[in-house]
């Protein structure tokens, strides 16, 4: 066999995430078998139809990693007005979510359970956000791992595309050193300008409720970072 004969391994993309084997509390798994239908968004092969998955035309804000839905829920509730998508591939998490949007009895929240990148690529219409949140995503603090930082010119494209005019990408983190690599992707990409951004120990988190990846950081003693960047 020549090396021209060798079967060429599929491409693996680097992934920002791992899935973690969470167990699921029996809530929780009757929440997804249940609840599901109700909120959640099966994927087919093209961009979703928004106002038609919201039965509505409003503003729409995607939240990407949303943890166990918390603060999902809170802005959904808060902000009626608005429709919040959240993107999570924790079952846990998604199970969680469930129950507390039940118990919120909100109307204006779907949830995905898929790879965000993908979902952003293949399913969210060009120009149909009007804001995007990422709260705290994994920091792959060590350095061979940098290169799965989800901040990276490829998602900020990906996310300039999804926002409509006007729109803004909203980031915050626990730890300095994701900090400066964010401070430093930004300051060097031409699609986002940062309108605000804050330094804080908790008590100014910018536009957002305090989430429970951020209660763990301040507990470790770490600060908070925020920021807003408008889409150019």
């Amino acid at each position: 066999m020549t090396n021209n004969d060798i079967p060429s391994r599929p491409h693996r993309p680097i992934r920002s995430f791992v899935r973690r084997a969470g167990r699921l509390t029996p809530s929780q798994q009757r929440a997804l078998q249940e609840l599901w239908p109700s909120y959640g968004v099966v994927l087919g092969r093209s961009a979703l139809d928004l106002d038609a998955l919201f039965n509505r035309t409003a503003p729409r804000v995607l939240e990407i990693g949303f943890g166990n839905g918390e603060t999902l829920v809170q802005q959904a509730a808060e902000n009626p007005d608005s429709d919040y998508l959240g993107i999570e591939v924790h079952e846990p998490g998604v199970g969680h979510c469930l129950l507390s949007a039940q118990s919120a009895g909100i109307t204006n929240l779907k949830l995905i359970a898929h790879d965000a990148i993908e979902v952003l690529e293949a399913h969210i219409p060009l120009g149909s956000l009007q804001r995007i949140n990422l709260y705290f995503p994994d920091p792959w603090p060590k350095k061979r791992h940098h290169k799965r930082r989800i901040i990276q010119p490829a998602f900020l494209k990906l996310c300039a595309d999804r926002l409509a005019e006007g729109g803004a990408l909203h980031v915050a983190t626990d730890w300095a050193n994701y900090a400066e690599h964010i401070d430093e992707v930004l300051s060097e990409s031409d699609l986002f300008r940062c309108s605000e951004r804050r330094e804080h120990d908790g008590d100014q988190p910018l536009d957002r409720p305090m989430t429970k990846f951020e209660r763990r950081g301040l507990r470790k003693g770490h600060r908070i970072w925020d920021w807003r960047f408008e889409k150019l």
